[in-house]
Formats: structure tokens, C-alpha cells, sequence
């Protein structure tokens, strides 16, 4: 799984006048929490670039004052007003406690419905699941070569080994839906059927007409 690593600093002073001066020499604020002890600290704005402005599930090992953290990333706080990242809250990782995550899907295979001429629809594009650090991957795979016209795939189809999914298992994940020429194909297809017989009788009429014995 991908790591970045981030060098922080102790945060020796609390409240707001120390955070805008920390904030002010382009650092960001953060805290890791569900370990032994909560550790407030700060690292240089640049140094989270690569955790939090991507849609990739990774790993954060924060190291401050000589020890280093395992964390997942769970929070972030942006200004309202510069969209500046102020705050990250960073979850510990522990062996042998279970933690929640969201975690990316990847799509792979092709799907049947999308060969017959669909149009493949991704509902979701990320899953919660509650898992052991060990566990945790960088993405959950979906298969979707069985995915038929008009059909569904839901939370509770998806695979993922030793997770707990906990989005409602029922809610559609991805789809294949008929695309405007299969529609228009469809709607055709009856209607040449309908003509076809109402052609064969306008064409028998005249021969029915001429083989009716004179009065």
C-alpha cells in the first residue's frame, strides 16, 4: 500500500494566537488520535499534499519528536474563504484494533451488458468498510463481466475479504443501462413486426380480388 511519510513537529503552545502564527509560516495543524495518547503537532503545508489532494486510499507515517505514527487520515479542515488546508486529524493504526475506512472501487472486467451495446454506470465509487490495519488495501476490486442489460450490482455483491462492508447492502454500485441506439432499436423492432403482417394481407387483397368468381 502507498506510504508518504510526514515530518511534524510537537505542538508546544495551544490556542488560537500560536495557531495563526504556526499557519502563517505555511504549516498545518494536525492530530493523531486513537492510540496510546492523543499528539498534536504541525509539519510544513506541503508535506500533505500528496495524502490529501488525491482520491487514492494511502497510508500517513507521521513521525514526531523521534517516534512514528501509522495513520490513516480521517478529517480535514479547509478556510472558508482561501480553501487553505488548516487541520488534519489522523487516525492511529493498532494491530489488533479494527478501524473504519473508506476505501476506492475499481471496476474490472467488461461487462456483457456493455458488449450487447450498454452503457456502463458507476454509482459508487468508494465503500466504508470496518477492517484490521492489516486488512486495509488501496482499493476494492468489483467485478462487474457477469453485469447484464439492465442489470445491478450492489453493495452486498461486492467482495471483500475479511471487511465488514457498512454501506446499506442493497444500494446499487454499478449498473448497465440501455444506451439511446439500443432504445431506438427496440422501439423499432415492434413495429416492424406490426407492418410485416399488415404488408401481406394489403399484398394478398388484390389476388383475392381477382380470383372471386363475377356475378
Amino acid at each position: 500500500m502507498k506510504t508518504i511519510t510526514i515530518e511534524g513537529h510537537l505542538r508546544t503552545e495551544n490556542g488560537k494566537k500560536a495557531a495563526r502564527q504556526l499557519r502563517s509560516q505555511e504549516n498545518v495543524l494536525g492530530v493523531i488520535y486513537g492510540g496510546a495518547q492523543e499528539v498534536n503537532f504541525y509539519a510544513p503545508a506541503k508535506a500533505f499534499k500528496s495524502l490529501v489532494y488525491t482520491s487514492e486510499f494511502m497510508l500517513a507515517q507521521v513521525t514526531v519528536e523521534g517516534k512514528t505514527y501509522k495513520c490513516i487520515l480521517k478529517d480535514l479542515q479547509f478556510d472558508k474563504v482561501t480553501d487553505l488546508l488548516l487541520h488534519v486529524d489522523l487516525l492511529e493504526l493498532v494491530d489488533d484494533k479494527k478501524v473504519v475506512a473508506t476505501l476506492p472501487l475499481k471496476m474490472v472486467g467488461t461487462s456483457v451488458g456493455v458488449k450487447a451495446g450498454g452503457k456502463l454506470i458507476v454509482k459508487m465509487k468508494t465503500l466504508k468498510v470496518k477492517a484490521f490495519p492489516k486488512d486495509l488495501r488501496e482499493f476494492i476490486e468489483c467485478d462487474i463481466t457477469n453485469l447484464e442489460l439492465n442489470g445491478n450490482i450492489r453493495v452486498q455483491d461486492v467482495i471483500a475479504p475479511n471487511m465488514e462492508l457498512m454501506n446499506p447492502p442493497r444500494i446499487p454500485v454499478a449498473s448497465v443501462v440501455l444506451t439511446r441506439v439500443l432504445k431506438q432499436e427496440e422501439s423499432a423492432a415492434p413495429a416492424a413486426g406490426a407492418a410485416a403482417p399488415a404488408a401481406a394481407a394489403a399484398a394478398a387483397a388484390p389476388a383475392a380480388a381477382k380470383a372471386a368468381p363475377k356475378k
